[in-house]
């Protein structure tokens, strides 16, 4: 009798280990993206920025762990960590494997990323796992593990059209070998690879690169065997395209947003483009909570080189943070980094780690608020007032107002559809000198210099 009690208490106890790392507990995480060679080195009081953005700069597992507290400070309590594999030659950001079963010594040790993650743990922290199932890296294949054979790999040809799904799935990227999953052993030896790293190291969520270049059905098994939320990237625009990922995937980061915010905080086109976005995702996801938002990465330049408008920026950031999905913020944001395409967009962090930064500042104090709000993200989404230069939407009590007129730009409305009864009083998070008490009509809000705002109860 007592053997049965113990199991049933390891069972629950495993049950609720599991629980803690599925979709809905990330639903209220709050991401922030690195690359581990490109945030803070192995001595990360002494280490210079780099200066061959094309090669390896020197950041590291124990740099990383070192810097938790900055990243922690600026309210994150996840952060998505770049692959962690043994790369071949410069493939400092972690996509060009060569043996998915050690660690990239240019990081550090198997232990030094045990460490980093024990410690993440202790301070609250989550960490998500890149992942690469489509390819290996460039080199002779007889020296990768454990895919050394032609037999593992699809006959060489290049992606020309990504408008064609089969060529999509069956050639290669930049020319990487592309592995072939429906050889049987690949397939199982990816299922094995992912679910043992995620327990060997205690990762708490995977993104995953690349998902449209595999068949669909193979991502239902690699998820199962993972058994942690997982977050693919479809480098794609199209709701329709990626709808056919989630499930069996948890989620996908949010391209199609993603562009909607380029034309409207980037470009100053009418704000009802994400409004029209939104909608359609509605109609074809069953939780667009789940759902990456993001403006900068690895992948894209960021918004500061396209716009150098701070002021829209911060407008953008308040829609990420605030609006309708799980936000991803890329490192170097906070520090109003402004780097173009690849590699530039790879900048180091050190010796920036400037915690006074008002983009620093304004990011914290969001996110700050935010944790002030039980289930922020789990509460619905109610759109308020969309015009071509403003958009307000509340959830819960949060009354969030941004605009695109810019830096030096004001707009004013009447807001009559709130969520809050005549007589409320309300107090801006970012100014607490602006208050309104709600009338029968509503209240007028005026944007000057572009500022956005974000309103609860007092």
């Amino acid at each position: 009798m007592k053997a049965i009690s113990v199991a049933i208490l390891l069972l629950a106890l495993s049950y609720s280990a599991n629980a803690g790392h599925n979709a809905n507990a990330w639903r209220n995480k709050v991401i922030y993206q690195v690359l581990v060679d490109r945030f803070a080195g192995y001595n990360s009081n002494s280490w210079s920025s780099c200066k061959d953005l094309k090669g390896y700069c020197g950041g590291s597992f124990k740099g990383l762990k070192q810097k938790l507290g900055y990243i922690k400070n600026m309210g994150f309590d996840a952060v998505w960590i770049s692959p962690v594999v043994e790369n071949t030659d410069l493939g400092y950001h972690g996509y060009w494997a060569k043996d998915i079963y050690k660690i990239n010594s240019h990081y550090g040790t198997s232990q030094e990323l045990k460490d980093l993650v024990n410690e993440a743990h202790k301070q609250g922290v989550w960490i998500m796992l890149d992942v690469v199932a489509n390819h290996m890296g460039y080199g002779d294949i007889s020296t990768f593990y454990p895919f050394d054979r032609n037999e593992h790999y699809h006959p060489a040809c290049e992606i020309n059209n990504w408008g064609n799904q089969w060529e999509v799935e069956n050639c290669r990227l930049a020319g990487l070998p592309d592995l072939k999953q429906e050889n049987n052993f690949v397939k199982n030896e990816l299922k094995y690879w992912v679910s043992w790293i995620v327990k060997e190291y205690n990762f708490d969520g995977i993104r995953i690169d690349t998902i449209p270049e595999i068949p669909v059905w193979f991502w239902s098994e690699f998820h199962t065997s993972a058994n942690v939320f997982t977050i693919g990237e479809a480098f794609n625009g199209f709701v329709d395209y990626l709808k056919k990922y989630v499930p069996p995937l948890d989620s996908v980061l949010n391209y199609p947003m993603y562009y909607a915010f380029k034309d409207v905080y980037m470009y100053k086109q009418s704000m009802t483009r994400i409004r029209d976005v939104l909608n359609e995702e509605y109609s074809k996801f069953s939780d667009v909570q789940l759902l990456g938002l993001f403006l900068d990465n690895h992948d894209v330049p960021r918004f500061l080189y396209f716009n150098n408008d701070w002021t829209l920026l911060k407008n953008n950031l308040a829609w990420i943070l605030l609006g309708e999905g799980i936000p991803i913020v890329y490192y170097g944001t906070e520090q109003a980094y402004a780097g173009g395409n690849d590699p530039n967009n790879r900048e180091s962090l050190f010796p920036n780690f400037n915690q006074n930064h008002w983009m620093y500042d304004y990011i914290k104090t969001i996110n700050d608020y935010r944790k002030t709000v039980i289930n922020y993200n789990g509460q619905a989404y109610v759109e308020r007032y969309v015009s071509n230069d403003f958009f307000a939407w509340s959830k819960g009590n949060t009354l969030v107002v941004t605009s695109n007129v810019g830096s030096g730009g004001s707009t004013s409305k009447t807001i009559s559809y709130l969520p809050y009864s005549v007589g409320t009083s309300i107090v801006n998070v970012l100014d607490s000198s602006e208050k309104h008490t709600v009338q029968s009509w509503g209240i007028y809000v005026t944007i000057s210099n572009g500022q956005p705002k974000i309103f609860k109860r007092l």
